[in-house]
């Protein structure tokens, strides 16, 4: 058993949830609270009810999540979002959530890990927002459709190229979940590819125009390092078990 106070104490110095601008609706750290018993951890990318559901079995948990329960905004507490709730709290479920602090963190994060499952050289941050950066830069030698394999194998699923780019690579830029909308500022940044989860519709077109590659691999597919990740290492630092529920969105 360990206290859900000093976790989310370790989980918001760790990941310096303080320093970094996000989305208002990503709410990043503790969402919802128990009374403060944690014997085990959970992780997903999404707290949806039946994650929350699946995650409720058990006992007392805190559950590791990377949007978390309130990204639609303001809501009234009914339908699905008081099932939510009310299955949480019955079960003893805590809920922390840890958007772009979990997406750009230098050994847990989702960018980081998956630039090193590709096998990029020398990441470093690139692509500046609110005084941080989005997403990570480095040397890669291949071809368009190396990338396109290791990106399969590595996520297990379907990978949507833009070819808009040079078929050998030097450069890539990798930022994951939707930052599509991001690819003129990626491409003037003077990459070969642009990894990332998704993107407008409008994003595949203007990539063609740029004269970038575009590798649109999954939001959810990108996403499922961080979480994993992080509660490995909270589950070392408090001696609790964890596992991950696998909810994949297929988009």
């Amino acid at each position: 058993m360990a206290e859900l106070a000093e976790m989310v104490a370790f989980l918001d110095r760790e990941l310096h949830v303080a320093m970094i601008a996000d989305y208002p609706g990503a709410m990043n750290g503790l969402q919802l609270s128990n009374d403060g018993r944690v014997d085990r951890i959970v992780a997903a990318v999404d707290a949806s009810l039946p994650v929350i559901e699946a995650a409720a079995a058990g006992g007392p948990a805190l559950l590791l999540v990377h949007h978390g329960m309130f990204w639609q905004g303001t809501q009234a507490v009914t339908g699905a979002f008081y099932r939510k709730l009310k299955t949480a709290m019955e079960a003893g479920l805590a809920v922390y959530s840890s958007h772009l602090p979990l997406d750009v963190h230098p050994e847990w994060g989702n960018n980081i890990l998956l630039a090193r499952a590709l096998g990029l050289i020398d990441p470093q941050p690139f692509c500046e927002h609110n005084g941080g950066f989005l997403g990570l830069r480095g040397s890669w030698a291949g071809t368009r459709d190396d990338l396109t394999e290791i990106l399969r194998q590595t996520l297990g699923g379907a990978v949507h190229v833009c070819p808009g780019g040079p078929e050998s690579l030097t450069t890539v830029g990798l930022i994951t979940g939707g930052a599509g909308g991001e690819v003129a500022k990626v491409a003037a940044l003077g990459v070969d590819a642009f990894v990332t989860g998704e993107g407008p519709h409008w994003s595949y077109p203007l990539a063609e125009e740029l004269g970038i590659n575009v590798f649109y691999a999954g939001h959810y597919a990108t996403e499922t390092f961080g979480v994993q990740a992080l509660a490995h290492a909270l589950a070392q630092e408090f001696q609790l078990p964890w596992r991950f529920i696998d909810h994949p969105t297929g988009l």
